[in-house]
């Protein structure tokens, strides 16, 4: 008893290393693929450079469930493996024990994750997305001047204006902040360009709840493009009123909808996504399962073959799911077959897979 015990703490001390070295090297892996893709939008213009960060955060903890059933599925295999290379596993069947008790401690070390990727699934996901999208929608519905970036020309949210500050700072005669120096706006109206510069001005705000640039002090060109005629005025003060999006409501998908009420509607997109979002959890425990037979390694052949048989396996699953979710939402399968279906074929296929190891242990066996 005293041995066994041992053992299971041996086998989780190692699971548990192993996972924690595959989810770090996974997660700086999404990371960067997230980080890049945000910084490229806002390198164009997509999106404003502060909001990276937080975006970034909530489309780690998008992606976790994946995440951890790959990390989960990628311990147990790697584990088992090199037991197999070290002929610790030429050991454990010498003594008797059959390659079926290797299934209590990978359940045990799987219980928690497949939890925590459930409780990601199906409540923090969901909500992890319309907080991108709040977020999102939040940074779209700010003025012209909160666009503005020193040293950089930025466009309007209507697009009819492009403004340039060199720099911004405190008014030098309020001290409020909202003062900028150096100002360019270009703007079309009625067909005739007009390009306003400054060396400083400021924002100002109406009791009406209306807001505007003021430019003190500078020079405003006006003319039609492509003609040689243009007027040249001279200003104290040039207020410029400042566009303000309406603020508009989240939108709803069925991605970033909460679980609840998507068990509450009726549509087969809705039931499509509940199939994807219960399939994590459920695939996350098979393929745990899976990974005791696929992990058999021959060492007098190539160390590779059971990986690529793994991939093959974890990419046909997860393939399996999506097409599932597809058909559920196309309306092509009932919702009340489809979220089970594949989940008992992968089954199966690791019922069948057992066997299969299990014979040609005991055939090894009976030759000897």
């Amino acid at each position: 008893m005293a041995r066994g015990l041992t053992f299971e703490r041996a086998v989780m001390r190692e699971f548990t290393g192993t996972a924690g070295a595959t989810f770090v090297a996974l997660f700086a892996i999404l990371l960067t693929t997230q980080l890049i893709r945000l910084l490229s939008q806002a390198a164009g213009g997509k999106l404003v450079s502060e909001a990276v960060v937080a975006l970034l955060g909530f489309g780690a903890l998008t992606h976790l469930p994946i995440l951890l059933s790959l990390t989960l599925f990628i311990a147990v295999l790697m584990t088992l493996s090199r037991s197999y290379r070290d002929s610790e596993m030429a050991v454990w069947f010498s003594c008797g024990l059959p390659l079926t008790a290797w299934v209590k401690p990978v359940l045990k070390f799987a219980a928690p994750l497949v939890a925590a990727i459930a409780v990601l699934s199906l409540l923090l996901s969901p909500w992890a997305q319309s907080k991108s999208v709040e977020y999102r929608q939040r940074m779209d519905t700010r003025d012209d001047v909160a666009r503005i970036s020193p040293g950089a020309f930025k466009e309007s949210a209507s697009g009819e204006r492009v403004f340039f500050v060199e720099a911004a700072s405190a008014d030098p005669a309020t001290g409020e902040e909202g003062a900028v120096r150096n100002i360019f706006i270009s703007s079309m109206q009625h067909g005739r360009l007009g390009v306003m510069m400054s060396s400083h001005g400021y924002t100002e705000s109406l009791a009406n709840g209306d807001r505007f640039v003021v430019l003190v002090n500078g020079r405003r060109y006006e003319g039609m493009p492509g003609s040689p005629e243009y007027r040249v005025m001279e200003f104290e003060r040039y207020a410029v009123r400042i566009e303000t999006k309406e603020a508009r409501g989240i939108e709803m998908t069925t991605k970033n909808t909460p679980t609840w009420e998507l068990m509450q509607n009726q549509g087969n997109s809705g039931r499509g996504e509940i199939l994807w979002r219960i399939g994590l959890p459920l695939a996350a425990l098979n393929l745990a399962l899976l990974a005791i037979p696929l992990s058999f390694v021959n060492p007098r052949a190539g160390r590779t073959n059971n990986l690529i048989l793994a991939i093959l396996t974890y990419m046909l699953y997860s393939n399996l799911i999506s097409v599932s979710q597809a058909w559920v939402a196309q309306g092509r399968l009932p919702f009340q077959i489809g979220w089970w279906l594949v989940h008992v074929v992968m089954f199966i296929l690791l019922i069948l897979l057992f066997f299969k190891r299990l014979s040609v242990f005991s055939w090894v066996r009976l030759r000897k």
